[in-house]
C-alpha cells in the first residue's frame, strides 16, 4: 500500500507566492503617504532601497508578509530604463505575484503644492520648482505608462487616497475585489496587465467628424454618436453580461483586483465611451470600480505647465 509520503509527493502543495509592490511616482505626488498605507494594510516595506540591490532582496524562499518596496528619482542608481526591466522581469517570475504602483498627480497640483509648502524640489533644489517638476515628469514618463495600478492624487485627500489604496491592497480577509476598467490606443500597444481585452475598432469613429474629433468619449455628444452605431448596444450588452458572469467567479478563486481594458484606434473616442459605461454600470451593481483612461492621462500629463503671468 502506498503511504501518505508517496500521495503527498504525487500531488505537491501549490509554492505560496511572495506579493511585490513598487511604489513610485513624482515628489509630492503622495508617495509616503501610500508607502505608510501599505504597511497598516500588513506590508513590509522597505523604502529607497538601490535598484541594484531588489533581485537579491527577493531570492530564496518567499517573505512571511507582502513586501511593498519604495523608489524615487533620488535614488542613488535611478534609471527608468532599469526600473522598467526589473518590472517586467519580476512579473514573468513564477514565484512572484507584482504589481508596479505609481502614485501620480497633475503638474499643476504639483506646482500648487510646491508654492503652499515653499519646498525645494529633491530634481532642481537650486532652481524653481516647475524646472524640477517638469524634469522628473520627462524621467518617469516611461514608467508611469508602464504602471500595473496608477492612482491619482490631484483631487484627493490623504484619507481619500488611502483608501483608494485600501481597496487595492488591503489584505484583510473578505476584502472586496477591486474593478479596473481601462481605455487604451491599439497603436500605442497594448497596456501590461490585462485580465480581459474587448476591441471597439469596429465601432463608427467620432475622429472622422468634425465636431467631434477634438473631444473624448466622456463627451454627451462622442457617446451618443458612438451609441447610434447598431452594433453597440449588442456589443456593449454582451460585453457586460461577460463581466457580470465572471466578476463573481473572480471572487470566489480569491482573486483581489481585476483589470478589463477597451482598446480602440487612438483611446480618444470608442474606448472611452465604452469603457465609462461599462465602469459605471459596475459601480452601480456596487463592485469597487476605479476608471482609467490611458491616451487621455498621456495628453494630460504632456501639457505644458502654466503658471502664474502665463
Amino acid at each position: 500500500m502506498p503511504s501518505d509520503a508517496s500521495t503527498d509527493t504525487a500531488h505537491p502543495a501549490t509554492p505560496a507566492l511572495q506579493k511585490v509592490a513598487i511604489v513610485t511616482g513624482p515628489a509630492g505626488a503622495g508617495r509616503s503617504t501610500a508607502i505608510n498605507s501599505l504597511e497598516d494594510f500588513g506590508f513590509e516595506v522597505i523604502d529607497n532601497l538601490p535598484l541594484s540591490l531588489m533581485p537579491r532582496l527577493l531570492d530564496g524562499p518567499p517573505h512571511s508578509r507582502p513586501l511593498a518596496l519604495g523608489l524615487d528619482t533620488r535614488n542613488r542608481d535611478f534609471s527608468a530604463n532599469a526600473l522598467i526591466e526589473l518590472c517586467d522581469a519580476l512579473s514573468r517570475d513564477e514565484r512572484i505575484e507584482f504589481e508596479l504602483l505609481y502614485i501620480d498627480c497633475d503638474p499643476q497640483t504639483l506646482l500648487r503644492r510646491y508654492s503652499e509648502t515653499r519646498r525645494r524640489h529633491p530634481l532642481a533644489p537650486a532652481e524653481s520648482p516647475l524646472e524640477g517638476i517638469e524634469r522628473e515628469m520627462d524621467l518617469l514618463g516611461p514608467v508611469r505608462n508602464r504602471a500595473d495600478v496608477l492612482i491619482d492624487t490631484s483631487e484627493l485627500t490623504p484619507h481619500a487616497l488611502r483608501a483608494e489604496l485600501g481597496a487595492w491592497f488591503a489584505q484583510t480577509p473578505g476584502a472586496r475585489l477591486a474593478v479596473s476598467v481601462q481605455s487604451f490606443s491599439y497603436k500605442r500597444g497594448m497596456p501590461r496587465g490585462m485580465d480581459m481585452v474587448f476591441d471597439c475598432r469596429f465601432l463608427r469613429n467620432p475622429y472622422w467628424e468634425a465636431t467631434l474629433s477634438k473631444l473624448d468619449g466622456r463627451d454627451d455628444r462622442v457617446a451618443a454618436y458612438v451609441a447610434q452605431d447598431p452594433r453597440f448596444e449588442p456589443f456593449f450588452g454582451k460585453v457586460h453580461d461577460l463581466c457580470a458572469m465572471l466578476i463573481p467567479a473572480y471572487v470566489d478563486e480569491g482573486k483581489s483586483h481585476l483589470t478589463i481594458g477597451l482598446g480602440c484606434t487612438g483611446g480618444q473616442h470608442r474606448s472611452v465611451t465604452m469603457a465609462e459605461k461599462l465602469g459605471k454600470m459596475l459601480a452601480e451593481q456596487e463592485w469597487q470600480v476605479s476608471i482609467r483612461h490611458r491616451e487621455l492621462e498621456r495628453d494630460k500629463a504632456n501639457r505644458p505647465i502654466q503658471t502664474a503671468g502665463k
